[in-house]
């Protein structure tokens, strides 16, 4: 898992969330109190996300959806968003991001990302312009952990859980890993219903989280074919690392420290 490095300038705390843990820091000089509600409005949304959006859910709208006990007009609008968005991204990844892979409807490539992104967007209008928001290694960066510092994601070793293979530094950034090391190949190549392993790291760096997650996501279900089409996106960087130990990194990407280059087991 990726993790921002400790900062000791506002309110820094944790919560147990959509199967994973997310982390709110919030950069700011304000009193605890007002950091504490902006984080609980945080975690609140998160929750909320996570109730309406689970595959684990039986209850949730997405499951009540996928059984089609709703029909897609009675949906909510972020649901319907997010329904728009996965077509959107299929169409962009030649349907590699596909939300129907396992042949029932799963939006969690894209729904994590963006439901972190609008987290990011509800600081901001609360004026916190300096935060950082991280759900399972899905990071939303905003300004800065103290003046004239930068943040810094650390990106999990795949095969070695206490080093990191790459550290990703920057400010007003987004970064999204999806890998193999946590949960096993669980993303499925929906070209020949075979789960993906060509590949056990890909981050994806970028302005906007929901779109890095869902790349992140469409390039680990193609394999090494997803080396040239990571360095046609716009606006993108990446870094990849292989089943053989391989790894590449797009020339863009701000990073402090780089893959040690360890060969795997």
């Amino acid at each position: 898992m990726a993790s921002v490095a400790d900062r000791p300038r506002g309110l820094r705390c944790q919560d147990e969330v959509m199967g994973t843990v997310a982390t709110v820091h919030i950069a700011e000089d304000w009193p605890p109190a007002r950091l504490r509600e902006l984080a609980d409005l945080v975690f609140t949304w998160l929750h909320e996300v996570d109730r309406r959006f689970s595959t684990y859910r039986p209850d949730s709208e997405v499951n009540r959806l996928d059984r089609r006990e709703l029909a897609t007009a009675d949906c909510s609008a972020d649901l319907r968003h997010v329904l728009d968005q996965c077509a959107e991204f299929w169409r962009r990844t030649d349907g590699y991001f596909d939300a129907y892979a396992t042949g029932r409807l799963d939006p969690s490539g894209y729904v994590k990302g963006w439901s972190v992104q609008v987290a990011s967007e509800m600081l901001r209008a609360a004026g916190a312009n300096n935060h950082s928001i991280d759900a399972g290694g899905d990071f939303q960066l905003a300004g800065r952990p103290a003046p004239d510092e930068q943040w810094l994601v650390g990106i999990r070793h795949p095969w070695q859980r206490d080093r990191v293979a790459w550290v990703v530094t920057g400010t007003d950034l987004a970064v999204a890993t999806s890998g193999t090391y946590e949960r096993g190949a669980h993303v499925t190549n929906p070209h020949d219903g075979r789960p993906a392993r060509d590949l056990v790291s890909v981050t994806v760096a970028g302005p906007r989280l929901a779109e890095a997650d869902a790349y992140a996501t469409a390039a680990l279900a193609m394999g090494l074919p997803a080396l040239r089409w990571l360095a046609t996106l716009d606006g993108y960087e990446s870094a990849v690392i292989t089943s053989a130990g391989d790894a590449y990194r797009s020339d863009g990407l701000p990073v402090a420290a780089c893959w040690p280059g360890r060969t795997p087991p």
